[in-house]
Formats: structure tokens, C-alpha cells, sequence
């Protein structure tokens, strides 16, 4: 896949996800070369990104994306753990924010850690990108100072293959149906709701299972597709389907 494509692609969705008071300013290497990686994963894990970077910023700020084509030597694999020698592409993502001490960056990739307070986030987000980068055999680096911002650096292997055309050229299709989307994870929910409003649906956001069930009793309102978290406090997804279904018999449901 092209990586800078991929970032292109999603530049107007970032500028809506980190809003006016972050400015977004992007770099890219032109003879960048391919990175075999699911280009679908590769936006998630910028977003991710972004959305962690706009959060430490709550009074505005910079954020910077970056690619570049690298030759990683052993000088710099016996400087940087996990590392490898050989041809990378390097997908780097920098923010002007409030930065971290070293004992809460030593942490930032364990599943459920998280700097947020309570409701604010589960700290999934960036575990999440952790994994996504090592399914496509790369690895992340993070460099963070308290008062001095964040930077993450993803290196891809790089290779010369690009995707069959057909692969390459799929695109997302739209609709114009109208989605309820719960998820108790703020970040999450609000993903999920900008990519499906880029795409064409009406969305309907919720927070948690008693939210939903208050817009379903609403039958003012089209509801086409139910889309929900399955792990929830309280109640999870699959209960409230169940009782969704008795208000909206014909609705349609994805987990």
C-alpha cells in the first residue's frame, strides 16, 4: 500500500477530529515506496493517534505527520530495542502537547492504561495501534518529555510491491441510512461516528445502553442499523438488541 496516499485520503477527517484550535501540518517523503499493511488498519492507527495527540492539547497546538523512507543500520537497532536493520518506512506522528514522564510512557501501550479520568477513556486506543503496527510486522517508538509534547514513530518494512489495481483501488461505500451507534469509549464512539457521516449515514450517537434505548423509544426518528459495543457496564450489547428488537422489530444489528 502507499502511505501517503492513506494519509491523504484522511487528512479532511483529521482536521474535523482534532478541530480549529490544532493545527494539522503534514510532510511526506515522495519516493516513499510501498508497506505491505491493511490500509484500513493504517487510518485507524492514525486517528488513534490523532485523537490521543488532540487530547493532549485542550488549548490548541501543532500536530505534525510525517513519512520517510529510512535504511535502519545496526548502530541504530543496538540503540533502539526491538528494532531491525534493513529498509523502513517511517509513518511519525508529533504533537505540541503536555507530554509524559518517563513512568507513564513506560506504559502507554499496556491494554487499559490510561492518563484520563474516569468516563473519559478505557485506554484501549493506543494498545490498539500497538497491535495493529506488529500484525504488520513493524514496531513504534515513543519519545515524550513533560511540557515538551509526544512523538511516535512507526516503522513499516518497506517493499517494492505495490497492490493489484483492482485491491488498490476499492472503495468505502456509503449509504444514506441511519445509524445507532453505541460505545461507552468517548474516543471510540467518536471515530466511528465521523467515518460513518463521511460516508453518507445519518448517525445517532450514544453513550451507554439507557441513551440508547431513550432514542429508540423516539419513533419519531429512523433507526436502520444498530451498531454497539458488546462489553458495557450495566448491560452489554447483545441485551440491549434484544430489547431493541421489541420497540423496533425490523431493526438491523452489528457487534
Amino acid at each position: 500500500m502507499d502511505l501517503n496516499a492513506s494519509v491523504l485520503e484522511i487528512e479532511k477527517m483529521l482536521h474535523r477530529l482534532i478541530g480549529e484550535d490544532v493545527e494539522l501540518v503534514i510532510r511526506l517523503d515522495r519516493n516513499l515506496g510501498y508497506v505491505k499493511a491493511d490500509p484500513g488498519q493504517v487510518s485507524q492507527v492514525l486517528m488513534n493517534l490523532a485523537l490521543n495527540s488532540r487530547d493532549a492539547m485542550p488549548s490548541g497546538g501543532k500536530l505534525v505527520i510525517e513519512t520517510a523512507h529510512l535504511e535502519l543500520d545496526d548502530t541504530y537497532v543496538r540503540q533502539h530495542l526491538g528494532a531491525r536493520p534493513g529498509p523502513f518506512i517511517m509513518l511519525a506522528v508529533s504533537d505540541t502537547g503536555i507530554g509524559m514522564d518517563a513512568e507513564t510512557l513506560s506504559h502507554i501501550f499496556e491494554p487499559f492504561f490510561t492518563t484520563k479520568e474516569t468516563g473519559k477513556g478505557t485506554g484501549l486506543g493506543l494498545s490498539m495501534v500497538y497491535g495493529i503496527v506488529k500484525q504488520s510486522n513493524g514496531y513504534i517508538m515513543a519519545y515524550s518529555e513533560p511540557g515538551s509534547g509526544t512523538t511516535f514513530k512507526i516503522y513499516f518494512p518497506s517493499t517494492e510491491e505495490s497492490l493489484p489495481v483492482q485491491q488498490r483501488e476499492m472503495e468505502i461505500v456509503g449509504g444514506t441510512e441511519t445509524i445507532l451507534v453505541v460505545e461507552d469509549e468517548p474516543a471510540l464512539r467518536e471515530l466511528t461516528c465521523t467515518l460513518l457521516e463521511d460516508s453518507g449515514y445519518t448517525v445517532l450517537e450514544s453513550s451507554g445502553v439507557e441513551d440508547a434505548i431513550r432514542t429508540a423509544k423516539d419513533m419519531q426518528r429512523q433507526i436502520d442499523l444498530l451498531l454497539t459495543d458488546v462489553v458495557m457496564p450495566r448491560l452489554d450489547g447483545r441485551e440491549l438488541a434484544s430489547r431493541l428488537a421489541a420497540l423496533r422489530p425490523d431493526l438491523k444489528v452489528l457487534y
